[in-house]
């Protein structure tokens, strides 16, 4: 079989476990109040199905691109929603929780979907990364990320079972902060969609990266930032130039290379279109989000999900080490010829590394459980997302993702 069909067969696969995660959505939410194990045992059914699917993804696009797929953005958020659900169905089938459903496979399709708008190509790695220390140190990475998340997950549920809605509280107004967030990174996430899968918006400007190479930004929303010294241009066909320069709206912010400003234009566009549409439902809603999505969680058992956020972290954590810090060093002596090197990347796996250390030892040491050990958690997967999305995107490093 060919390249091109294993391609094919992988970007179906991928597809289809996206529409069986959307289904078991489905049957999940009607199990809360069900009586019987019916339409649990349905959503676990297909959410099982979508991830099998989502292994054949990843085994037939390795084995047309002849490497691990882990080497760009598409691929790396791609295997970031692999790990998510993977660790749901494992802690699915040790604590028998299927709210961790209603929260999990959202996410994990949104990270889906918005790996969809990177490129898809498969290209030759480069020599840094042509080594099997690439694959060991990101697939473990990605399955410490996925195993992790499901603890912020569960330390969400039980932030949004213990705190009273009625009620004006610290918790509560910190909740609500947390909601908003949540709606801002997905209107990220959508306003990404649209822009540049739906209504293909695109504005070039030329520039000098950090590199010293003359290079073309595409932007997929109207440039609030730029970088330095740019230039609006505009392509041209029949023309010995394959752009020109054109008068465009500025608003005259222009940032240094080592920044992303492509990438920080949509995150700032998010934020504006995010609090806009947060601002409106509250208006409509007339309630707290927080409130709205509180009756979801009226039978979850609090020391249930104080388990699971706490299991979670010992099992996610010390992969995490393995893969983020020794893995990886063991790499950057392979490609860099140094085991450490102060790249954002590596700054930020070292944070991680000491925010779930600094958890376990409030957990163990200070009796940090239930309230505390919960909001730890969501703080937790706020790291991760913040390395992930902005580290990878908009700070340019030896990490940064195509």
């Amino acid at each position: 079989m060919n390249s091109e069909a294993l391609l094919n067969i992988s970007s179906t696969s991928l597809y289809a476990a996206f529409i069986l995660y959307l289904i078991a959505i489905l049957p999940f939410s009607a199990s809360i109040k069900a009586k019987s194990k019916k339409s649990e045992k349905i959503g676990v059914t297909l959410t099982i199905i979508g991830f099998i699917m989502q292994i054949i993804y990843f085994i037939t696009r390795w084995m047309a691109a002849g490497h691990a797929p882990v080497s760009n953005m598409y691929e790396f958020l791609t295997m970031f929603g692999i790990m998510m659900v993977g660790g749901f169905l494992v802690l699915y089938f040790l604590y028998n929780t299927p709210i961790l459903a209603l929260f999990s496979l959202p996410i994990a399709m949104l990270v889906i979907a918005y790996a969809s708008m990177f490129s898809r190509d498969v290209s030759p790695l480069i020599p840094a990364l042509q080594s099997n220390w690439l694959a060991i140190h990101v697939i473990t990475v990605t399955i410490s990320y996925g195993i992790l998340s499901v603890s912020s997950v569960a330390g969400l549920i039980y932030l949004l079972r213990y705190v009273d809605a009625n009620e004006k509280s610290k918790d509560a107004f910190w909740l609500e902060v947390v909601m908003f967030f949540i709606t801002l990174v997905i209107v990220f996430i959508i306003t990404t969609i649209i822009m540049k899968g739906i209504v293909h918006y695109q504005e070039d400007y030329y520039y000098i990266d950090k590199n010293g190479k003359e290079t073309i930004a595409e932007y997929h929303l109207p440039g609030l930032v730029t970088f330095d010294e740019s230039k609006a241009v505009v392509k041209v066909k029949g023309t010995k130039q394959d752009y020109q320069e054109v008068k465009r709206f500025s608003t005259g912010i222009q940032l240094p290379p080592v920044i992303n400003a492509q990438k920080l234009n949509t995150v700032l566009w998010s934020i504006i279109i995010g609090t806009i549409f947060y601002g409106l439902l509250r208006l409509i809603l007339r309630r707290t989000i927080f409130s709205i999505v509180k009756p979801l969680t009226n039978k979850v058992s609090l020391q249930l999900m104080d388990e699971i956020c706490y299991r979670s972290v010992i099992i996610g954590f010390p992969l995490f080490a393995l893969g983020g810090l020794l893995f990886a060093s063991i790499w950057a002596q392979i490609a860099w010829s140094r085991f450490w090197g102060w790249d954002p990347k590596e700054v930020w796996a070292l944070i991680t590394f000491l925010f779930y250390a600094i958890f376990l030892h409030l957990r163990l040491g200070r009796g940090w459980e239930g309230k505390k050990s919960a909001w730890l958690a969501v703080v937790g997967m706020a790291i991760i997302l913040f390395n992930v999305i902005a580290v990878n995107l908009i700070i340019a490093g030896l990490h940064s993702y195509a």
